[in-house]
């Protein structure tokens, strides 16, 4: 059974009135596809209205939807022969960031992405896409032996953040993210992220350092939930409708700020209504900067990608 969110009430309710119209024509010999429809054409264009204009609370709550591709999804419809990686060689595995190699529409890449799994036991054995300290030292090793043997580097991002927990400062969890990112910005092969959900602080920017950031049409990203911004400023998260409109997390907004370079657009509805059309969307975005960047040389993309971050900000 689909899933709708709180703003999704009024489709749903079709939803469910067509599913049941459905179950009466199973059920007997009753002729009533005129009237699914006429209430599917409603329920179609209520969708299209309501996804034409969502507020930015409202996107963040899309980009967390539960049945929304993940990285093992994408993983699995767009790379061929995927052979994962795993750990840091000092610590663990962190199941949180994954990654490896494999061929990308004729190409040998790395991949390298958070992984927030599909029920209660994969989000608990993925820590929710939390990176631990390992997870990212591992994705500096995955990057590392990209440069080493040339093989271009795509990372998936979708992660409320790295884990908070003591365990992980302990073991040097804003050094191994701030070596993160400067491992990716030394890369001398080409690097294309894309936010595939949420792209939360510093657990996300580690992975997305990269010539290329795209993001889904639905995704979110910024340095802070709108949750933790709420608290902080308002001293309640009831207010983080108004931290999401103010902190302009939407990939339209980032778009216009400088901070994304492509918005990938998702089918009606957002990805998690048609997972395999969102992904073919991504993987076309993703060949086409690839083979963009495939003529640029390892000074030429280091400097291009060091221009490119400290343009940031800059009236």
């Amino acid at each position: 059974m689909a899933t709708f969110l709180d703003f999704e009430k009024p489709i749903a309710e079709l939803q469910a009135r067509i599913d049941e119209l459905r179950d009466t024509a199973a059920d007997g010999e009753l002729d009533i596809a005129t009237e699914i429809g006429r209430l599917q054409t409603k329920s179609d264009r209520l969708l299209r209205e309501t996804y034409a204009k969502l507020t930015p609370w409202q996107k963040t709550q899309v980009a967390r939807h539960p049945e929304r591709p993940h990285f093992r999804h994408y993983v699995a419809a767009l790379v061929e022969d995927f052979m994962p990686l795993g750990g840091d060689r000092a610590f663990a595995d962190d199941q949180a960031i994954l990654g490896g190699i494999g061929r990308f529409r004729g190409r040998k890449v790395v991949v390298i992405g958070h992984e927030k799994g599909d029920d209660t036991a994969t989000r608990l054995r993925h820590n929710f896409g939390m990176g631990k300290p390992e997870g990212y030292r591992k994705a500096i090793r995955l990057m590392q032996l990209a440069d080493r043997f040339a093989l271009p580097v795509v990372t998936l991002v979708d992660t409320s953040g790295a884990f908070p927990g003591i365990q992980a400062e302990e073991r040097g969890q804003a050094e191994a993210i701030a070596r993160s990112t400067e491992a990716a910005l030394n890369l001398g092969v080409p690097m294309v992220s894309a936010i595939l959900g949420e792209g939360g602080s510093g657990g996300a920017i580690a992975l997305a350092a990269g010539n290329r950031v795209l993001m889904m049409e639905h995704a979110v990203y910024s340095v802070i939930s709108p949750e933790g911004c709420a608290s902080i400023l308002w001293r309640t998260a009831d207010k983080a409708p108004e931290a999401a409109e103010a902190m302009r997390v939407t990939a339209q907004d980032l778009k216009t700020l400088g901070v994304i370079d492509r918005i990938v657009a998702e089918p009606l509805g957002a990805a998690h209504r048609d997972p395999a059309a969102a992904i073919a969307a991504l993987g076309d975005a993703i060949d086409g900067e690839l083979t963009e960047l495939a003529a640029q040389d390892a000074a030429g993309l280091r400097q291009a990608r060091r221009k490119k971050f400290l343009a940031m900000g800059r009236l």
